[in-house]
């Protein structure tokens, strides 16, 4: 199959693909992390036009589509928040108001432009968030840690001519007891602080590395989609 996978630099669920006999290819503004001539470093869009391709994956930046900083999308209220205008610092380069909602939208026609592509078989990952209540489909939401990972992250899958991915193996978590005094016991995986956050450092790269799709998730993705 021609397969294109839409927003991804690093190159993991394009070589699951590949190792399968597929004519997959991987896109994106950014260049291949892996070096490979099977990358284009394009705008998605365009991309889709240039071969007839059979399926689409696509990992659409999430920046503006996640439900975290809710509160960055209301205009600052000065009266309440003065020399501010919201409860907490807006660090430097963060768009606020007026400018975070116009990149909202531009972040949710391009995931429909995806979305309503001509290609027969799509698959559009995406965190729990705005466009589970911009789109009329119910998507599959899985975890890592049902496909061997030792990770929890809930991640949703809008498919269109694909079945769900199908669990391949079950990581087991490890058992802490949360809040320390509380007597409560919650289940946590190794990118997870015992709080239950992500426990990777902030960092320049930070966004770029929690994107990268896990190897098990993209396993899944090119065994039982392969043979459809």
């Amino acid at each position: 199959m021609n397969i294109l996978i839409a927003c991804e630099c690093s190159g993991v669920v394009r070589r699951a693909f590949r190792a399968l006999g597929h004519d997959a290819f991987s896109c994106d503004l950014l260049p291949a992390t892996d070096h490979s001539k099977y990358h284009y470093r394009t705008d998605a869009i365009k991309a889709l036009l240039w071969k007839d391709w059979d399926m689409l994956i696509a990992h659409p930046p999430c920046d503006f589509l996640t439900n975290s900083a809710a509160w960055a999308y209301k205009d600052a209220d000065f009266e309440r928040y003065p020399g501010v205008g919201y409860h907490q610092k807006v660090k430097p380069g963060t768009l606020t108001g007026a400018a975070r909602r116009a990149a909202r939208e531009e972040a949710v026609t391009f995931f429909l432009a995806l979305w309503n592509s001509k290609i027969p078989k799509i698959a559009i990952e995406n965190p729990i968030g705005h466009m589970n209540t911009r789109l009329d489909v119910r998507p599959q939401i899985i975890q890592p840690y049902q496909f061997g990972e030792d990770a929890s992250k809930a991640t949703c899958l809008w498919l269109k001519g694909l079945p769900p991915l199908v669990p391949t193996g079950y990581f087991p978590p490890r058992i802490v007891k949360y809040p320390k005094d509380s007597g409560k016991m919650v289940k946590r995986w190794s990118n997870q602080t015992d709080s239950g956050q992500n426990c990777l450092s902030p960092s320049e790269d930070r966004a770029s590395v929690r994107a990268v799709t896990y190897p098990g998730i993209a396993k899944a993705m090119a065994s039982q989609w392969s043979n459809l």
